[in-house]
């Protein structure tokens, strides 16, 4: 009887991580960012549909459906649209989610500050050092910025 128990303990636990598994799998969405220099995002999966918006180089995404060679992404607003699979890529990339971002020459909160940003801006990710990134804007520009100023 014992025996009996452990296998049906056993069984049990095996299916339990199945799931587990299999619902992790499936709820995660995909991260993706633009690779052009300008791309549109339309409110449906083809040109014949209405731009909604656009975005430049760097501005990531998360897929959350697609479409043949169209994919419906989310930003870092929550906001969804329709974009084309060629102007997206796997590159690692933020966006600055508040206003007056402080982007520095070291990864240090006393380090000389060399640009300020606005919401909204998109950088490739060019490594990480603890809490902090070391970020590339589309037009050059590299510092460091905290992590809990991006996306």
């Amino acid at each position: 009887m014992n025996r009996v128990k452990k296998e049906h303990i056993l069984l049990i636990s095996v299916c339990c991580l199945f799931i587990f598994l299999w619902v992790g799998i499936a709820s995660a969405s995909e991260r993706l960012s633009v690779k052009s220099s300008v791309a549109n995002l339309r409110n449906g999966s083809g040109t014949k549909y209405k731009v909604l918006w656009q975005v430049e180089k760097y501005h990531p995404f998360l897929v959350i459906n697609k479409k043949k060679d169209w994919y419906e992404v989310k930003d870092f607003e929550g906001d969804t649209a329709w974009i084309h699979k060629t102007l997206l890529g796997k590159a690692d990339t933020v966006i600055s989610t508040k206003s007056k971002c402080n982007v520095r020459s070291k990864p240090d909160k006393s380090s000389d500050i060399v640009l300020r940003v606005e919401r909204g801006v998109p950088f490739k990710v060019i490594s990480r050092k603890g809490a902090w990134i070391k970020i590339e804007h589309a037009d050059g520009e590299v510092g460091w910025i905290y992590k809990s100023l991006v996306w």
